[in-house]
């Protein structure tokens, strides 16, 4: 596979992971309020503010995990914490979860 070919499927399983999968999340796990779910999850986005904080504020070559401070394994560790509370508080932790997981694998599963 040609490198362009490689980095545009890499960007798109990113962005089909942080938006259209939590679709899918929200259907199978919480059909009765799939919408109100999804935009939960939508907005677990907001994490990536702590982007703002970094110089660049992107580089390709640095791993997100263990880098922002909100993508620290102490903030996954209160993030999975997080699961054992119910209601609205359960979803954010799936959502943030759920996005550590995909930057995980943009940076690890993918060459560079």
């Amino acid at each position: 596979m040609a490198p362009s070919d490689l980095a545009l499927l890499k960007t798109f399983t990113h962005y089909f992971l942080h938006f259209v999968f939590p679709v899918f999340i929200a259907l199978i796990f919480y059909r009765k309020n799939w919408k109100k779910v999804y935009l939960i999850l939508l907005a677990t986005m907001l994490v990536d503010l702590d982007h703002l904080f970094a110089n660049p504020i992107f580089d390709p070559s640095r791993e997100s995990i263990g880098f922002h401070f909100l993508h620290s394994y102490y903030a996954i560790a209160v993030y999975f914490l997080l699961l054992f509370f119910k209601g609205n508080i359960r979803i954010i932790a799936i959502g943030l979860l759920f996005h550590m997981f995909t930057d995980y694998q943009d940076f690890n599963f993918w060459p560079h």
